[in-house]
């Protein structure tokens, strides 16, 4: 796997893997303090793609796209997808979770849209597309695929109506998808969302397609 990214969790007698990508200005070690240290999930193998200066790209999510940022997120997907090769390769036959949180979310959202070897579910935790409607943006969604994708009226990152505008292309491309907006919660991974990544996990672990059924 590429040298940078960080690898947690079960090695030997792994029975799916997690993808986990982190926002910016953060670090895999955030996400394995933030998120994984609050996961009960001891069959995943789980790998934590590092960007180059803790950040996938520079601009904004909600900002229209330019070439520079176009070339950026190009680069980063090209990262993330020689990450997600490396775990399919060391762990063959797995079903594979892509998750972020923030930038992390969105540029997995990006992945996702942009018709790239798909995973077997998506957990978007405060993600969007990254540009704006009118922009020229890859809409190759796999059909069916799992998606949970959660979002906040307040979150300083990503406006309500990114969220809502990411669901409904979401919508569109015909995901399986859940969809919860927290009122009031700030930037950061409730409880209540890593406990539906656990569930997506755990769902996976057995065979299952993920049912997203884990109380909010």
């Amino acid at each position: 796997m590429t040298g940078s990214a960080l690898h947690l969790g079960a090695v030997a007698g792994a029975r799916a893997v997690c993808v986990l990508v982190h926002g910016r200005g953060q670090s895999p070690e955030e996400m394995q303090t933030h998120i994984l240290a609050r996961l009960d999930a001891p069959d995943v193998a789980f790998v934590l793609p590092r960007a180059p200066g803790n950040a996938w790209y520079a601009a904004k999510a909600v900002d229209p796209l330019t070439n520079a940022t176009r070339a950026a997120l190009a680069t980063a997907l090209d990262h993330l997808a020689a990450d997600i090769a490396a775990a399919r390769a060391a762990h063959p036959g797995l079903p594979l979770v892509l998750a972020g949180f923030s930038q992390g979310a969105c540029l997995s959202l990006e992945y996702a849209f942009a018709g790239r070897p798909p995973p077997e579910a998506l957990v978007a935790l405060t993600g969007c597309r990254v540009g704006i409607p009118s922009d020229d943006r890859p809409h190759d969604l796999p059909p069916e695929l799992p998606v949970y994708l959660t979002g906040s009226d307040a979150d300083p990152w990503i406006p309500v109506s990114a969220f809502a505008e990411a669901a409904l292309e979401l919508g569109q491309g015909r995901a399986r998808l859940r969809a919860d907006l927290f009122p009031g919660r700030p930037h950061e991974a409730t409880g209540a969302e890593v406990a539906m990544l656990q569930a997506v996990l755990a769902d996976l672990v057995r065979g299952k397609t993920p049912e997203m059924a884990a109380p909010r």
